[in-house]
């Protein structure tokens, strides 16, 4: 099989990861599933911005890990979990990089959220 492609971020390319420096919570179907003060903000390229929550501040009853899988040249292998409460359509709606590649390491141990597939993601003041 062929090695996946690596890349590394750069002026046509830039991504950056700081702390948020706010509180952040995330909800699915009335019940908090993440809870954090101590969120990073991951900004790839144009896409939106996108908070990244310790692994450790993510009520772990309400998400249960799926089979999914993908893959990003700049960020590693992605894996999967669905929020049960949310139904179909929170199914795969968090991604983790276990093993994020150098650029992005401070991601390691963090999940981020698909906003269509909770009800929502607050970052408050």
């Amino acid at each position: 099989m062929a090695e996946k492609p690596r890349l590394h971020p750069g002026p046509d390319h830039p991504i950056t990861v700081t702390p948020t420096g706010k509180r952040v919570v995330v909800t699915v179907a009335g019940k908090v599933v993440a809870d954090s003060r101590n969120a990073l903000t991951l900004q790839e390229s144009t896409y939106p911005a996108a908070q990244y929550i310790p692994f450790d501040d993510v009520d772990k009853s309400l998400v249960e890990k799926t089979t999914t899988s993908t893959y990003c040249p700049y960020k590693g292998d992605a894996s999967y979990y669905s929020i049960p409460a949310g139904g179909e359509r929170s199914a795969d709606a968090i991604w983790v990089y276990e093993q994020p590649y150098d650029a992005v390491a401070q991601i390691k141990d963090h999940v981020a959220f698909y906003p269509d597939r909770v009800d929502s993601i607050v970052v408050e003041d």
